[in-house]
């Protein structure tokens, strides 16, 4: 999660929150209801049918950021779009753990559980959590920056990266032990604000190779989760999550793009890039199940469709790149002026008008042309 935050990016999300925000709460809004509807048919609870529906609309950042990069699409538009949609996903899920564990009693249907009697503790951890946030935003933006420009000037590479690693784990520790919050939500706080740092790209260079090591182990342990007799007990099941995740979501993003009058290109890129789901699914999954909310088959089924959802998504990106590539050739493309590209459609440019030219005017430029190359010639012959 620390990695994650490392690529959150609030210019990014201000560049695309046109877009990107209304696009990603409807879509969120939409999976979750294609979520409850399927725990509804197989007898689940509204709670669980919730969290259910929120893991299933959530997609993979890491997925998401390794496939843009691959084809060197972070810095066009399609690409900040991309990424800040899936950065409001991410803000809507922080909001979901923190509220989740508050709101267990009511959507668990416990007795005397109501609004009155989960206000205070609401109030509570929205308070815990403005609290850690504005300790990051205001203390943390200092000095977390100061810290490692100061590290930084030592020259030392190995404590640069044990720097990192340590504000890393003691942020999220911190955030733990003093606010109640999760520890991979301390952990994305403090990649967070360090993605605001100059040193934000060495910082990031330097961990690649502990993030690997602990994502292997992250997506290790969620295999070892994984029941994978699941796909025959309940294969139903998992090919309407799959049909939600891969074919819902997609369908209700490129809906939603084309709403706002962006480009066919555009759209398929978003569609491609929500057609998975990934980590914060399997955290959300793992505290339903904590707290009583989701059953272990609902968990199950999260994982099987992540699985089977992330194995497919570069072969999406694949048959994307050559649809795109098919509807960038036109009759126009054999004159590269004769067409321009705005907002990624093609709009025809007007003809050039040449000036009239009698043709007494022609004969006379071409004469004084001859005459000037043959006094050159002459000259050269003297």
């Amino acid at each position: 999660m620390f990695g994650v935050g490392l690529h959150f990016s609030l210019k990014d999300l201000l560049s695309a929150r046109a877009l990107a925000i209304p696009g990603a709460l409807g879509q969120i809004a939409i999976a979750t209801l294609l979520g409850m509807a399927l725990a509804h048919a197989l007898g689940w609870t509204m709670g669980a049918g919730l969290v259910f529906g929120l893991a299933l609309s959530f997609a993979s950042t890491v997925v998401l950021l390794r496939a843009l990069q691959e084809r060197r699409l972070i810095e066009t538009e399609r690409g900040r779009i991309a990424v800040g949609w899936l950065i409001v996903e991410d803000m809507v899920m922080v909001l979901a753990l923190v509220m989740l564990p508050a709101l267990a009693g009511i959507l668990t249907g416990q007795p005397g559980a109501d609004w009155s009697a989960v206000a205070l503790p609401i109030a509570i951890t929205l308070g815990k959590v403005v609290a850690f946030v504005a300790l990051m935003l205001i203390v943390g933006r200092r000095v977390i920056p100061w810290l490692l420009h100061y590290i930084a000037h030592t020259g030392s590479r190995e404590l640069f990266r044990l720097a990192v690693l340590a504000i890393a784990l003691g942020f999220a520790y911190g955030a733990t032990t003093l606010f109640d919050v999760s520890f991979a939500l301390g952990a994305f706080f403090a990649g967070m604000i360090l993605s605001e740092s100059e040193l934000s790209h060495r910082a990031a260079s330097e961990t690649l190779p502990l993030r690997d090591a602990f994502a292997v182990l992250f997506f290790v342990s969620v295999g070892m989760l994984v029941d994978p007799m699941i796909v025959v007990r309940d294969w139903a099941a998992v090919i309407g999550v799959l049909l939600i995740v891969v074919i819902g979501k997609s369908l209700a993003a490129y809906a939603i793009v084309r709403m706002f009058r962006y480009s066919h290109g555009t759209a398929l890129t978003i569609s491609a890039s929500l057609a998975q789901i990934g980590e914060f699914s399997f955290i959300l999954a793992g505290l339903g199940v904590s707290l009583k909310l989701l059953p272990e088959q609902g968990r199950d089924l999260i994982l099987a469709g992540a699985i089977l959802s992330i194995m497919p998504n570069p072969l999406l990106f694949v048959v994307l790149d050559r649809i795109l590539a098919k509807e960038s050739v036109s009759p126009d493309d054999a004159d590269p002026a004769a067409a321009k590209t705005v907002d990624g459609l093609r709009e025809p440019l007007a003809p050039r008008r040449l000036p009239a030219m009698s043709c007494w005017s022609v004969m006379a430029a071409s004469a004084a042309i001859s005459a000037r190359r043959w006094q050159r010639a002459a000259c050269r012959c003297w």
